[in-house]
């Protein structure tokens, strides 16, 4: 069992990992060179200990610090840690392609989610054109056992599987009190239809409609979702449905 000390120290460490992750997606946000102050004003973040992280990051080589203006930027070294990702997930094939084509035919924001344990994240975010609709980045997680995507997630598993999650889900604390009548008879539904229709569920206004993608990655199963305004996913909820379907079979 470890001692108090070590705990502390397990605890600081993990707050200031967190930290210096959230620091470098402020620059993926705003992408310019930014001043410390204005790191930690959007932050909420304590001036000594911030400074102290983007002094230690600019150490390790990840910033880059003008002396002259006082600011800071992401160097290339940053780069490289993920610039594999995108062609070890998506590979040379069609599916970039095809959600491109996607949200191009509905004008609303697609995307490809899997997933993560007990919540359903965002691996792949193609935004909209419109720039007063709520917007998501890559990353987001959403609970599994409420979202329009990760019900699409769910319905593609075995109903013990179902029911183990279910399980874990209420002993986390995040759907207490979910039966599992309640969860099986929306997973049902998604498996019925052929999709998820999930209406101001995370987002007041805001729906997804999504599907099951077959053959992705690695052998996981991931969920392709259009997302907009409700009201714009009900007008036009057959043409989207078969856009999203068109989409599938193209990649099936």
């Amino acid at each position: 069992m470890k001692g108090d000390g070590e705990a502390v120290l397990a605890d600081g460490g993990v707050k200031s990992a967190q930290r210096a992750l959230e620091i470098l997606e402020v620059f993926a946000r705003q992408r310019r060179p930014l001043a410390l102050k204005e790191v930690l004003d959007e932050l909420g973040y304590p001036a000594s200990s911030g400074s102290a992280l983007m002094k230690s990051l600019v150490i390790q080589g990840y910033l880059d610090y003008d002396r002259e203006r006082r600011t800071y930027f992401p160097t290339m070294r940053l780069t490289k840690l993920g610039d594999w990702v995108p062609g070890v997930l998506f590979g040379d094939g069609p599916l970039l392609g095809t959600l491109e084509d996607l949200r191009r035919r509905t004008d609303l924001t697609v995307i490809l989610a899997v997933q993560s344990d007990l919540h359903a994240q965002y691996v792949h975010v193609l935004h909209a054109t419109e720039p007063t609709l709520h917007r998501v980045p890559p990353g987001t997680l959403r609970p599994l056992a409420r979202s329009g995507l990760g019900l699409v997630l769910l319905s593609a598993k075995r109903d013990g599987e179902i029911e183990r999650l279910r399980r874990r889900i209420n002993a986390a604390g995040d759907d207490v009190g979910q039966t599992r009548e309640d969860l099986m008879g929306r997973v049902n539904e998604v498996r019925a239809r052929g999709y998820a229709f999930s209406r101001n569920t995370i987002s007041p206004g805001v729906g997804i409609l999504g599907a099951a993608l077959p053959n992705g990655p690695f052998g996981r199963t991931f969920a392709v979702g259009v997302a907009g305004r409700v009201s714009d996913l009900e007008e036009k909820r057959d043409l989207i449905v078969d856009d999203l379907r068109a989409a599938i079979d193209r990649l099936a």
